[in-house]
Parts: C-alpha cells; structure tokens; sequence
C-alpha cells in the first residue's frame, strides 16, 4: 500500500475512508460528508449517537451524547474520546445507548448509559468516557483475562466474541443467554451454551441476539458428549427396542427454553398418551408421540459429541415430518416430538402416493434433492414408511449402536441408500455443504405466501429436514458401534450426491468456512428469532432453516435480522412494520429471500431501527446501495413523527407514501465513489467510500465482483443442471458404468470448484469491507490452491469427454431440459446459433478454466496500479502469469482431449472398448501408413497408436499395448540400410519400424520419446503435450513397473524398480502371482548382487525366506535360507545350491534345533569334512561325507563319554575302528554299524588286561567272543603298565579340515586355488568387498557400533604392502590383523569368525571330550599355518616361518644370540623372529580360548586334582614354616615386610605376606591368553622374586637352581593357580618354537618342574 499512496499525490489520506450520512430513501436526499483528519475504518450507530474508528486507532463520537457532562453545542460535530489516547482501539460497536470498543490487545472500554448493567460495571447509571472492563475466566486458577475481537451492543446488553471464540454477555434481559436468577449482570459471563462452538460473529438487536457459528467439523470432535439436557436432566435420546424394529427419538422438550407469553394455555404440553412407560428419576416433559408408545429408556446415553446442550431440542419440531391432519394445531405439531421408526409399515401413516404428492409440493430444491439418485422417495424406503429421520440421527446411531448391536445396523441395512455411491464420510461434509447451497437460489415457492406465515415457515422447513434426512449416508452395517460413535456427526449436510474425490483441501484453515449456522436467542415477540414461532429464548438456539444456506453475514436492527449468504442473497426475519424486511411477509417469524431484481448481488448488509441498507453489485463495477424501510421526516417533524408512531403503527395514510414495499436504489450511490461498507443505526444512514486512485480500488472492486458473480453462477449450474442430471432415473443405463463414474466425479470437482469460488468470494469481500490491501489477497499467497483445483476439474472434465460422456448425456438432457435448451444456452455462455445438445453441455461444463483469464487479467489490472520495482507489483505479476500459463495449458489439454474423442469415434469398435481409457490420449497414429513394421508379412495390418502412456500395435483382430514407461527407442542410422528405421526396445521383445520418410522418422522419433519422458516424469495422466520445441531425450536408465507376459520364468510376474534399456538392472522387486517375492539388485535382467526371496510353500503361512547373495538370477555367494520346515541354512551358494561351506540348523526352534550341520557342501550335499551334532541322540560326528551320508574316517563322541573314531561307510560305522569308554575300556577292531563289534579285534581292560580274537554284537549290550585272554602284568611288573592305544591315525588331519572356509577367503581375494592370484588384485578386492558392505549398512546404521565404524573407516587406508619388512612395518602389519579380524566385513575377519564357529561347533557341549584334546590342539596349529599362507600372500616380503627380521641398528653377531640367556631380562623381543603362533594367537586364541581350556582341564583333571589336594594342605602352613618345608635358604626368609607406612615384622604366625606382590604376579597367568603372555607372566613373577630378595641381602646377586627353584615353589604354592596343570600343558603345546631353548623357555621348564613336584611332594 505505501506505494500507492505516494503515488496518489500529496494530500494525504484524503481517498480513502470518506464518510457519508444521510437520513431515508426520497429523492430529495442528498448524503453529508463529514471531514475527519483520517481516514474511517468503521463506524458504529446507536438510537441518536455514533461511534467512529478512524486509521490509527482514535476513536470519535457524534450525535446526543447525554452522559457526558459537558455536551459539545454542536451535535453533529464529531469529539475525540481522548480517554483512549494511547490505545489503539481496533473495533468498536454502539448500543441504543451505549458504546464499546475493543483494543489491539483484546481489552474492552465501555462507555454511555449504564442502567441495566450493559457497560459492564456495578454501581455506575451512566458511565461519562471509556472505561475498561475485564473479561475473567474464572475456570482456570489463577482466573485470567480473556481478550475480545468484537463487541455487540443492543439497548440493554453487550456481547463479545473472545480471540477463543467463544461468546461474553452482560447487561439484562433474556437476550443475554445466561441461566442466570437476577438480573442485571454487571460482570461478564461466557454463555456456556455456545462453549466448544466456534463463533465466526455476534449481533445484537435491541432485546435479542444472534451468533453465527462455523459448523462442527472434525477438529472439533473431542468435545464431550451431551446426552442429557442441561436443565432439567432428561435424557435428551430415548431408544426402544422392540421386536421387530426400534424407535429412535430425541422428542426432548425444555421448557427453560422457552418464556411463557400471557396465552400460556396453548403452551401446555400435551398430556402424555396412557401406556407410556417412564423411568421414575426422569420427569416426562412433553414427550408428544404421534402413534407409537416410545419409552425414554436410557438405553445408551452416550450421544454424539457435537451435539447442542439443549437448544437442538427446542426445536424438535423441525424434524418432524409426521403428516398430521392439515387441520390439526400447528403449534401441536410444532412441540410434537420426532421418531425413527424403521422396518414396520404402520397403518396411521400415508401411503406412497399420498408421500409422492406432499413432495411434489414442496418447493423445487427439496424435490430436487429428494430424488437422490435412485429416484422418488418410494425407492428409498422400504414399504412406504415416511416416518422422520432428524438431524441427530447419526448421533443416535451411534448412541444405540452399542446397545442393540447388530440389530440396528441391520435395521439401517433396510434404509440402504445404495444407489448413492460413494458418501463423503462426515469430516468431509464441508464440501457436501457446499453442494446443497445451490438450490436456494430458485425462487420462493408461492404456496408459501398464500398460507399464514407460521405453517409456511413450517412446511418449508418439514421440507429442509426431509432433504436433510435422505442425504443421510448409507449407513454402514459392517462398522462396529465404537466406530459408528465415533464417526457420526449429527452436523451431516445433504451431501454431493457425486463421489468426492476426497475431502475440501487444505484451504479449509485459510479461507472463510461458508459451512455455518445462525443461533438466536431473546425476546421473540416480532418473531425476530426466526424459529417460525413469536417465543422468547432463554438459550441460544439454531435457526434450522438456514443451515446450508452459506450466510456470511449477520446484522441485527431494532426488531429485524438480516442474514448475507455467500451467494449475495439476504435472508430477512422479524418485524415488518415499515417494510425492513424487503419483502411484503408480515411478520416473518422465518427467515425469507429479499425481493431483489435478478443480477443484484448483495455484499454488505446493516440494520438501523426500522430501516435496512443493501450494498450490491450492479451492472457496472461500482457498487448500489438499496434502502428498504421507512422514510425519515425532516428534522422538524421528527418529534410529531415519533409520537404519531405511538399511537398508530402507521395508518394507510403513512404506508403508502411513508415506507418502502420492496428494496429501492438509492439514486445518489453513484456519487459517492467505490462504497466498501453501509452502517444503519437509529435512523441514519452512512457509507464509507474511497476514492478510486490510480484504479487501484476499481480493481479490487473489480475482482471481488467478477467472483461473486462467478460463484452465483457456478451455483445455479450446479443446482439446475448437475444435480437434476444426477438425478434422472435413466442415467446408469444410458451411461454405463464407467462414464456415470466419472460424471459423479466431475460432479464432485465441480463441487470443489464451486466451494472454493464462494469461500474466496466471501474472502474478497472481507477484504473490501476492511482493509483493501494487496497483502490480503489469499489469490497472491495461496495461488496453488486454485491452480490444483482447475486443473484437477479440467482433468476430470477431459476424461469425461474423451469417454463420449458428453455425447451419451445428450438424450437425458434432451429430455430434461426439452428441446430448447435456453436455460443451458444461458447458463454457459453459448454464442453459437442452434448449438447441438452436447456441444452446449462441453461449452457449460468447460466454463470454469474461462474463468482463469478473468483472474490473470484481473490480476495484471491490479499490478499496473503499482511501481514496478514494488514487490507487490512482482506478486501480482507472479500470479498472473501462472493463471495465464495454466490457461494455456489447459486450452491444450482441451485440444487433445478432442482430438481424442474424434479419434475413439473413428476408431474399430472392438479395439475402442479395451483400449478407451479416461486419462488415456492419443498423440499420433500411422494410419496414413506411414510407420510400418520391417519383415512384416506381404498381407498383415500394422497400425501403430501413441498414446500418452503406452504405444499400441493393432493388427486385424489383435492388438499390444507396450506401455511407455518400459519403451526405449533408438533411431537406426540410415547409411547402413537406407531405410528409415527405429528400433524400439521393450522388456520383452525388440522390434524395428520404418517410417515413409525421414520427416515421418523425426517426428515419431520426437513423439515417442516426448511421450516416454512425460510418462516417466510422472505427468503423462495429465499432459500428453508435446511443444515440439524440446528435443530431451528420455534417460535410458529409469524406474518403471512391469508385468511379464511371456513364457518364462518370469511369466505374469510384476517387476517394480529400475531399468536399463529395456532390461531389469538395479534395485528392484519381483512378484510372481503365486507369492514368490525377490527384493534386491538386478544386472541385465536377472537377479545380481544382495537380494532378498521368499517363496510361500505348501504349509500355509509358512515361507521360504532366502536373505543373501545372487548371481545371474540364482543364488551365489553368501547367503542365509530359512526353510518353511524351520530348517536354516547359514553359508556359501552356487548356482542355486548350497555349495561350499554352510551350517544347517534343523528342528522346530532354532535355539533347541535337534540337529546341526557345519561344514562342507558340493551341489546341495554334504560332501567334504564336517561336524555333525545330533542333539536328540547326544551324538557328535566330525569327518568326512559324501552325498549326504557319512563316508570315510571320523570321529564320534556321545555325552556318555563313549569315543570311537575309524572308517565309515554308507552312513554306518564299518571297518577298522577304536572305540573307548569312559573308563578307558577300548576295543580296536573290525566294526560293521553303528556301536556293532564285528570280526577281528582286541579289547583291552582299563586295567591292561585284554581279549584277542573275533567279536559280534553291540557294544554295551552283551558281546560274542571268540579268542584269547591275556593278563600281562602278572610277571612282568618291571614293563610299562598299560599297552595303551594310540588315538589320532584314524581320524581326519587337522590340515585336511575346515578347507572350505579357506577357499572362500581365498576365492574373495581374487583367487582361483590357496597363493595362485595377484596380491595387488587381492588388496582391490579387500577394499570393495569393505565398501559394499558400508554402503550396505549405512542404510541401517542401527547395526553398526561406534567404534565398529571407526575400525572400519581405519580399514579404508590400504597398508603399504610392498618393500623390506622393518620392524616398523611388521608392527604396522600386526596392527592392521589386529583391526582386519576385528571386524567380519573383512575377508581375514570373515575368516575368523568362521573358524571360531566350527571350532566352537566342533569342541563344545559333547564335544567336550578330553580324547578330543590333541585333535584340537593340531587344528589351531593348521589355522595358523594357513591363515599364515594368506597373510604372507597379501604382504609379499613378509619371511617365512621362522625368518628373521633384520634390525636396522643390530649387526649379524647379535642376531645369532638373539633369544639367549644373555639377552637383558627386561627387553625379550621375541617377534623379530617371524612365527605365525606370534603374529596371530593373540587375535585367535582369545576367541578360542574357552573350548580348548575347557579339554584341557578335562585332560588333566586327574593330576589337577591330586595338585590341589596337595596345594591345599600345604597351604596350611604359616610363611615360615612352609619356607622351612620347602628348604628355601635361611638368607631368602624375609625379616620384615612393607605393610601400608612402616615395615612390619615377620613372625611364625605371618601367613600369605612373604613374597606377597610375586604370588600376586603370578595369579594374573590365568587372566591371559595365549602361551606368549602367559610367559611374560611367568618372567615378571621371576623378577619379583629376584627384586625382593636383592632389596634383602643389598646386594646384586646370581641365581642358582638349586637356591631358585624352592623360593619359587613357594610362590606357586601361595599364588594357589587351580588348573596350573592345564595352564602348563598349554602353553607346552602352543608355545613358539623359537622360544624354547630361550630365557622363557626355562622359566616355563621351572614352573613346568614346580607342578611335577608338588604332585609328588610327600608330607613329612
């Protein structure tokens, strides 16, 4: 806005805001103009006094002012009320008597004549300046101040809207809407009756008020239910069940609700009717029944959130549509209660006819909706039952639902509605409101008129709720009753009778909701309440015949309200004396259309005391003002004019010349400039105008004229042309199926179309009415809103068209509308002379994309107004041009859409119907012959169709669709051939075009990759145009879906992912229609990389479920396969099979599984070495297989400890065998199965004694023999005792085991057989296979640890892997294993943890067998021999075994006494020899440790326990004795020891304190792992030793055995080491071998030496 001013010139504010007032209607009346210094924004009329509101926030006063002290001598001069200086006051609103204003902050300042409490403040009979008064919510603690948008005033009370919305009152009178005993109220109480409701306006008249309310919506279901009345607690529901039906009733009547009036006879209700039960807590109150007993049992309370307190039941009347006799009471029926009554024909009411006629007399918009799609009122209930159906009937629904279940659902199924498809569900009934406006556009019906105006009032509104009572939904049997509460909303509109395609878009928060409802409450006694009734209301209460009608606007005069629709129409009710009303009803106790020319829409209302203003488009853009009400005197014969209006209300005299009959323009209007707002109060009159500068608000006026009006006609199409074309009975057979479904659809988006016009209509008006700003233009902010809408009504309008919709309506609307259609020739614009029928209906229904240049031409006036550096300029600029270029865009698509039909209408009927699709368009076709298919036969037909979504190949009686998202196209260059060729390449077949010419060639080959880009780009349903000026060309490399077709292991499956040239290749997901699923990556065509498969299998809901890796559409490489049987299987494929190393779990849990295999795999068998664990039979197999059955040497041990290991064959224990028992028993053998003894053999006794000779039978259970027996230790007690068995020539070598899991690590660095391959290939491989699977895992880095990810993120950095190993680089090397093994994304780590898998699977549970110690000690010896192999493979220059590092700094003299005794004692280096056992036990042997210690332990248990007995005795013993016992030196014996401060004797009795921090030393042996570590332990207990006893004799000192080895017996028998046995045999075993003649090589033999002794050590 700044702009314009300062373009406007200098004088200031002077254009805007300008006041006119004036008095009357006669042509002698010209308007004042009252100077201000500002501009006015608003301006409020009391009885003689006003309030005005200029920029800036001042507030003025004019008129008789008597409560201020000192009144201004001239009265019409306005005075500033300079109590609110400081304030900027936003709102202000005057009473008869009385002013108000609101501030910028929501405060309230009261001000005039306080005697009835209406300026808010006690003690006070007039109130001289603005005065605040606060609004406390007194429910929250600490009580809060509410701030206030508007205020109201009548003659003696004040209302106020608060920023919550919610509705403030004060003063006196029933108009107040508060149960309140006294009266006045002084301080502000919120009417609770509206609390929850969101209140858009308030409007008081001199003794009564109105609210206009947003319709409840879905943000507004977490209200608490109301099931009973606020006032006199009846239930407000009552339901009977019945046998054969239920009788639903909300006939609930409060009497608070109504003030007597003196004739109090006639409002006696009714005495009840005998036989009609009660529930003695519940006073019956007027529950009228017409002929049926309805007991108020509470069945259900539970009632729809949104239902009213008590107001919807005052009216209850409204819903009844019993036919009573014409001549009974209307006021009878007005009280009558309303019933469901559903499933029984009952005798009292009318028959179909008798129904058919009443409709017909209702007025057309009723009838019109009544119809529905199904036809007459007859088809939709069953059995001519005509009883009501009230607007709470979703509520009551719901509330029943849950106590007669199905029953009531069922009953409903009776009701189906079903013709009516699909139903907005209630949230959505925002746009069903919309749909129901229209018809209120047709004209009243006469028949109302002739009545007295309170049954007319009445019928009418029969009429509203009996429409509103069919479009209920087809209510749904299959829902639960939870959900039924849930989802009924009593608020439910006469919905669409058309399929939505979804709810109104999210414009609904940002433009003006038209979905409202008008409240009234108050004095009735002109019937200025409008419930057809002259009653008062002590509650607000919901004038039902305006709901739907879309009012925007309230104004309230004196005695009379008004009500402005968002179709410019005014509804008026209420006193009639002076002919306010605009019609000639007198009263109107209803609300009625003012009498207004045609063309005339209304835009701004205002109500004085006996007058009523209209501002109103004309037939230019300026606005008229009408005047409808009396004519005022001159200021002279105002006195006699108010007296004579005591005694007479106007004799004829008066009414001809004194009042008007009908609205009457005002002639002056056009003199005051661009009117934005009327003002009536008292008597007087005033509009505020602008200037028109620059045109600028010619423009505004312009646009919201040109949307109103549009919205009118939107309207009447949709009522007089959609709906009843809905409607025709004849629609489905003419159409058929697929058409009707798209004109509901289209009728639906029209809705849409529809709904938004009125709501930004109602917005611009808004914006004229205050403000007039450019930044108000919700066009400008949310131009996406309306660009969507258009062109998803195009869109739907095309379809339609494309599918001859227009052509098959022709005859429904020949019969509807007669053969002269002017009534559609009007509606749409037609120029054309005798257009055809359906020509008329396209031009209609594409009317509204005419309206979008309105907008963009609009629009661009409006920019022209400003600079146009100013970024309002860009803005509306902006705007413009997206409407102009979706106007062009739409042209196109209207063009294509033609272009289309007339191809369809030309096309072979047989093809038509399976290729005629709706959004489908044709964009060329070889008719003329100019694509032909190369090699095609002499006779054949090729005709090729683009459309935009696939290419067609019709043949005579066949035709393929090849979809465009799946076409590639390549032009066949024309040197080689010289014909004019395109390959086209599909998923499934390739074949090649030639086109007549080049020319030809270009354009197909621009055309199809046009229409290949736009399918892919997602725009093909919408766009098929092709601007020849692009010459993209579509990638090559897409996503698209697809199904297969031909014959194949692919045939019918569904392919969804990524393509390249015409080939699956990427990520994607296959689906065959039998279930099989595979996600993953494809190459070429066929599965390729990690994927996942599921195959469903016989047993159901049972899947097979493959997780892993593929090659060339099968399964290779690692992978995990879950049979449906719960068998897993863990490891490598090939070519679909288990082949290589792999695990197989089988049994119903996995964690229990009854049996596990691990080991090797040739074509989906065992073959090779493996582990057998069969844990239902407590056995454990460890050899070889082929073909599944154990065949070859082997090895079983059982839980009982039986141990056998030998030859197998066929599965079965056959050939030379040992087999040992438990207590040493063995037989070695001939065997022919399982444990069966068979032939040759010798069995030798635990105690040496044994049998030669043949044996049969199983072991165990009794053995055959026939041999020898030998006793051989009889004699000769000088020989060994026992002939004992050597263990370990019959089994599988360690070097034979587990080569497998080697091959795969070789195989994944590069090569074909262990060290053949290329180690810089290798390393490449390392990296890779380390990228993928990162990449793998950041897609769920959940899996991934912190540090796991820094090991691998340090893993990423190759190590120099060529060149002289330094010592330097043997530690980086050592390094490096440490992190590669680290981790199971490395081959090395991979590796590993398959090693320590068999292993673990191998020597743990039954394979915990002592005899089992030697093979697995031989088996970690072969791990580290060929996990040697690959390292020195990938670090080339790395010695062999045993090599030797050379050091820098050593010379060769040094290197040769390396590891001697010489060497220092605290520098030991034993890595510069290079071991394998150096470089990798320390990352094996951890992770192994458990197993193998555990078989040592076993192994030595018997000498372990002998040590401990020993080392417990010894134990005993004080320090110094047992160094005596042992024979340690004298000068070895520590005098004294060092406790915490001062040194402490050693006495006889010290125990466990000498040598103290050497045993300690000596404990951590069993903390360690590996042999290495172990012996460093055993060198630092030495050094202790060694400390302790220099620090005693103070002096450097040699050992000698014979003083070392008793001091360090002690130190072993203190440090009480329980498996020191197995600590010594381990690390014998594993020990490396350079280090055995060294100085640890010693030790070891000392400590070695201690154990033997303390064994044998006896105890004097």
């Amino acid at each position: 806005m700044e702009t314009q001013r300062k373009s406007s010139g200098d004088d200031g504010g002077g254009e805007r805001g300008l006041l006119h007032s004036w008095k009357g209607y006669s042509y002698s009346v010209t308007p004042e103009k009252l100077l201000l210094p500002r501009p006015v924004i608003q301006v409020a009329l009391g009885s003689r006094h006003g309030v005005l509101l200029v920029e800036g926030g001042q507030v003025y006063s004019l008129g008789e002012l008597p409560w201020k002290q000192s009144q201004a001598p001239d009265v019409q001069k306005p005075t500033l009320e300079s109590a609110l200086s400081g304030q900027r006051v936003v709102a202000v609103a005057a009473g008869s008597f009385h002013s108000g204003a609101v501030t910028e902050d929501g405060g309230v300042h009261m001000w005039g004549d306080n005697g009835a409490g209406q300026c808010g403040l006690s003690g006070l009979s007039c109130v001289p300046n603005p005065t605040p008064v606060a609004l406390l919510d007194t429910v929250i603690s600490p009580p809060q101040t509410v701030p206030v948008l508007e205020l109201a005033c009548g003659e003696k009370h004040t209302l106020a809207l608060s920023v919550q919305r919610e509705v403030w009152a004060w003063g006196s009178g029933c108009q107040l809407g508060l149960s309140a005993s006294s009266f006045p109220v002084w301080k502000p109480q919120k009417v609770e009756h509206l609390a929850g409701r969101y209140v858009l306006q308030v409007a008081c008249g001199a003794s009564h008020s109105l609210a206009l309310v947003r319709c409840l919506g879905p943000q507004d279901v977490h209200r608490p239910p109301v099931d009973k009345c606020g006032q006199c607690n009846q239930l407000l529901y009552t339901m009977t069940d019945k046998e054969d039906h239920v009788i639903i009733s909300d006939s609930h009547y409060c009497p608070l609700g109504v003030e007597l009036t003196e004739d109090e006879s006639s409002l006696e209700p009714p005495a009840p009717i005998p036989g009609l039960k009660s529930s003695p807590s519940e006073p019956i109150l007027s529950s009228h029944t017409s002929t049926l007993d309805s007991a108020p049992s509470g069945a259900d309370p539970t009632s729809d959130p949104s239902t009213s307190q008590v107001s919807e039941k005052d009216e209850a009347s409204l819903a009844n549509v019993t036919f009573l006799d014409s001549n009974s009471d209307a006021l009878a029926q007005f009280k009558g209660g309303s019933e469901v009554m559903v499933g029984v024909r009952s005798s009292p009411y009318p028959d179909e006819q008798a129904v058919k006629d009443y409709l017909k007399k209702l007025s057309d918009n009723t009838q019109a909706e009544t119809k529905m799609a199904a036809g007459g009122l007859h088809s939709l209930l069953p059995g001519g039952i005509s009883s009501s159906t009230p607007t709470t009937l979703n509520n009551l629904v719901a509330s029943c639902a849950s106590a007669v279940g199905e029953r009531v659902a069922s009953t409903y199924e009776a009701l189906s509605l079903k013709k009516m498809m699909n139903y907005l569900p209630s949230g959505v009934s925002k746009t069903g409101a919309s749909d129901n406006t229209a018809e209120r556009v047709c004209q009243e019906d006469p028949m109302q008129t002739k009545k007295s105006s309170s049954t007319g009032d009445i019928r009418e509104e029969e009429a509203e709720s009996l429409r509103r009572r069919l479009s209920l939904p087809g209510l749904l049997s299959q829902v639960s009753p939870r959900l039924l509460r849930k989802v009924g909303r009593p608020k439910m509109r006469a919905v669409a009778l058309t399929p939505l395609g979804g709810a109104v878009p999210e414009e609904q928060e940002v433009l003006p909701s038209l979905q409202t409802e008008v409240w009234s409450w108050g004095h009735g006694e002109h019937g200025q309440l409008g419930h057809g009734d002259n009653l008062a209301r002590l509650q607000p209460l919901c004038i039902k015949s305006l709901n739907n009608k879309e009012v925007v606007r309230l104004a309230a005069g004196a005695h009379h309200c008004l009500a402005l629709t968002a179709q410019s129409q005014v509804f008026s009710w209420g006193s009639n004396n002076s002919g306010q009303l605009g019609h000639m009803e007198s009263p109107s106790t209803v609300p009625r259309l003012a009498k207004l020319s045609e063309g005339i829409r209304v835009w701004d209302v205002s109500a004085g005391e006996r007058h009523t203003l209209l501002l109103a488009d004309g037939d230019c853009i300026q606005p008229i003002i009408y005047y409808s009400g009396q004519q005022v005197k001159e200021e002279e014969e105002e006195e006699s004019n108010a007296m004579q209006e005591g005694r007479q209300d106007g004799g004829e005299e008066e009414r001809e010349g004194g009042y008007t009959q009908q609205p009457v323009l005002l002639p002056f209007c056009m003199n005051l400039g661009y009117v934005s707002s009327v003002f009536a109060g008292g008597r007087r009159c005033v509009a505020l105008s602008d200037k028109n500068v620059m045109g600028f608000i010619a423009s505004l006026h312009e646009l919201a004229s040109a949307e109103r009006k549009f919205y009118c006609r939107l309207c009447n199409i949709k009522s007089q042309i959609v709906r009843p074309l809905l409607e025709m009975e004849t629609l489905s057979s003419v159409l058929g199926q697929v058409a009707l479904g798209l004109l509901q659809v289209l009728a639906g988006q029209f809705s849409l179309l529809c709904h938004l016009t009125g709501q930004h209509a109602t917005s611009l008006t808004g914006n004229l009415r205050r403000g007039r700003e450019v930044k108000n233009l919700l066009i400008l902010e949310h131009t996406g809103i309306f660009l969507d809408s258009y062109h998803n009504y195009c869109s739907v309008v095309g379809n339609f068209q494309v599918m001859g919709g227009f052509q098959a309506l022709t005859k429904p609307s020949l019969d509807f509308f007669g053969k002269s259609p002017e009534l559609l020739q009007k509606l749409s614009e037609c120029s054309e002379e005798n257009p055809t029928m359906a020509d008329l209906l396209v031009t209609l229904f594409y009317l509204p994309s005419r309206h979008l240049q309105e907008y963009g031409r609009l629009l661009l006036k409006l920019a022209t107004c400003f600079e146009v550096c100013s970024s309002d300029y860009q803005k509306l600029q902006n705007s413009c041009s997206k409407f102009e270029s979706l106007v062009l865009q739409l042209k196109r698509k209207r063009k294509e859409a033609e272009y289309t039909f007339h191809f369809w209408k030309s096309f072979p009927g047989k093809m038509t119907d399976s290729l005629r699709k709706p959004h489908r368009r044709l964009i060329c076709e070889s008719s003329n012959k100019a694509l032909t298919l190369q090699n095609a036969g002499r006779f054949s037909v090729n005709w090729f169709i683009l459309f935009n979504d696939a290419l067609v190949h019709a043949q005579f009686s066949t035709h393929h669709i090849f979809p465009l998202a799946t076409l590639w196209v390549e032009p066949i260059p024309e040197e080689d051939t010289g014909l004019y060729g395109l390959k086209v390449i599909t998923p499934e077949e390739t074949f090649t075009l030639l086109a007549s010419s080049s020319m030809e060639k270009a354009k197909w080959l621009r055309s199809l990759n046009q229409a290949v880009e736009q399918a892919l780009s997602g725009a093909g349903q919408d766009t098929a145009s092709l601007g020849s000026g692009q010459k993209s060309e579509p990638p090559i490399s897409r996503t698209a879906s697809y199904t297969f077709y031909k014959e194949g292991r692919f045939k019918e499956a569904t392919y969804e992912g990524r393509w390249l040239t015409g080939k699956p290749n990427g990520r994607g997901v296959l689906k065959w229609p039998d279930g099989r699923i595979y996600t993953g990556t494809f190459k070429n065509g066929l599965e390729d990389g990690f994927g996942e498969f599921v195959a469903p299998s016989k047993t159901p809901n049972k899947n097979d479920c493959y997780h892993g890796h593929w090659k060339d559409g099968k399964m290779h490489g690692l992978g995990t396969y879950r049979y449906a049987s719960g068998e897993v299987y863990d490891g490598s494929f090939q070519d679909g099979m288990r082949h290589g190393h792999g695990m197989l779990r089988s049994g119903k849990l996995n964690t229990s599984s009854p049996s596990v295999f691990i080991g090797q795999w040739l074509q989906d068998k065992k073959t090779g070495y493996g582990v057998f664990d069969d844990i239902t039979k407590g056995e454990k197999y460890m050899g070889m297989w082929q073909d599944n059955l154990r065949q070859g040497t082997g090895v079983v041990v059982t839980q009982f400890g039986l141990y056998y290991e030998g030859a197998f064959k066929d599965n079965k224990m056959m050939g030379t065998g040992i087999l040992l028992s438990e207590d040493d028993t063995t037989y070695e053998g001939e065997f022919s199965d399982d444990w069966t003894l068979s032939g040759k053999g010798v069995l030798t006794m635990a105690n040496g004694d044994y049998l030669e000779g043949s044996f049969s039978g199983e072991w165990g259970s009794g053995l055959k023999v026939t041999g020898s027996y030998f006793k051989p230790h009889l004699f000769d007690s000088d020989k060994e005792k026992t002939r004992s068995v050597k263990l370990g020539c019959l089994c599988v070598r360690a070097d034979d085991k587990w080569q497998a899991v080697f091959e795969e690590c070789w195989s994944q660095l590069g090569c074909e057989a262990p060290g053949r391959g290329d180690s810089q290939k290798a390393w490449e491989n390392i990296a890779v296979a380390l990228t993928t699977s990162l990449r793998h895992i950041q897609d769920s880095p959940e899996v991934l640890s912190r540090s796991h990810s820094r090991t691998l993120e340090s893993l990423e950095v190759i190590p120099q892997h060529a060149g002289p190993i330094t010592m330097e680089r043997y530690h980086a090397i050592r390094l490096y294993l440490i992190k590669a093994c680290d981790t199971p994304l490395h081959p090395l780590g991979r590796l590993l943890e398959a090693l320590v898998a068999v292993y673990r699977m191998t020597y743990v549970g039954v394979g915990a067998n002592r005899r089992l110690l030697p093979q697995a000690v031989n088996e970690i010896k072969s791990y580290l021999n060929c996990i040697f192999q690959i390292i020195r493979f990938l670090f080339q220059d790395l010695p062999e075994e045993g090599g030797v590092i050379p050091e820098p700094t050593t010379n060769i003299q040094d290197k040769k006494e390396l590891d001697t005794t010489d060497a220092p004692p605290e520098s030991p280096k034993p890595s510069r020899v290079v071991s394998s056992s150096a470089l990798l036990l320390p990352v094996l042997l951890p992770r192994l440790y458990p197993p193998l210690f555990t078989l040592y332990a076993l192994d030595k248990e018997r000498e372990d326990d002998v040590y401990w007995e020993c080392v417990l005795r010894l134990n005993k013993q004080p320090d110094l004795a047992l160094l005596a016992f042992l024979g340690v030196q004298q000068k070895f014996w520590p005098v004294n020891i060092p406790d915490s401060l001062e040194k402490q004797q050693v006495i006889s009795s010290t125990k466990d304190a000498c040598f103290a921090s050497a045993v300690e030393t000596l404990q951590q042996i069993s903390t360690t792992f590996t042999p290495s570590d172990k012996l460093q332990v055993i060198q630092l207990t030495f050094e202790e030793i060694t400390n302790e006893v220099q620090t005693l004799l103070k002096q450097d000192f040699l050992w000698s055995m014979d003083d070392l080895f008793p001091v360090f017996l002690y130190v072993v028998l203190r440090a009480r080491i329980r498996n020191l046995g197995s600590e010594v045999s381990l690390i014998e075993d594993l020990m490396d071998p350079c280090v055995q003649h060294g100085e640890h090589g010693i030790m070891f033999t000392t400590l070695k030496a201690c154990y033997y002794q303390i064994q044998h050590e006896k105890i004097t």
